[in-house]
């Protein structure tokens, strides 16, 4: 079994940066692919980023790729989304997944694991 708590959300203007943080509990963090995905008010959620147990691959929803980047530290538990160049579209619920690799990695269903979510608002 395995918990998620993310954080670091909060209301940023547009151009600017967070990085929102999940922390995991459990032995199997490590062997575990992680990922993000966000959910807008009244839009089905969708993925974000996902990256591989040793953190060698990483793969990016267009929407985001060059501005967002996945990384994870193993040894704390941990996986973190940095997010650039925020654009009011960026704002939503976003939500941690883990699991062990199936596939399609960007399906919310081959992700065992979710957090609670924590709120990003980009203004402009």
């Amino acid at each position: 079994q395995v918990q998620l708590v993310e954080s670091g959300g909060g209301l940023v203007q547009a151009g600017g940066s967070l990085r929102l943080s999940c922390a995991a509990s459990g032995r199997t963090f490590s062997t575990y692919r992680m990922g993000w995905f966000r959910q807008a008010p009244g839009k089905e959620r969708e993925f974000v980023a996902t990256i591989s147990w040793s953190g060698a691959g990483t793969y990016y929803a267009d929407s985001v790729k060059g501005r967002f980047i996945i990384s994870r530290d193993n040894a704390k538990n941990t996986v973190y989304l940095q997010m650039y160049s925020l654009k009011p579209e960026d704002t939503a619920v976003y939500y941690c997944a883990a699991g062990p690799t199936k596939y399609p990695l960007t399906g919310a269903p081959s992700y065992d694991y979710w957090g609670q979510g924590t709120q990003v608002t980009v203004s402009s």
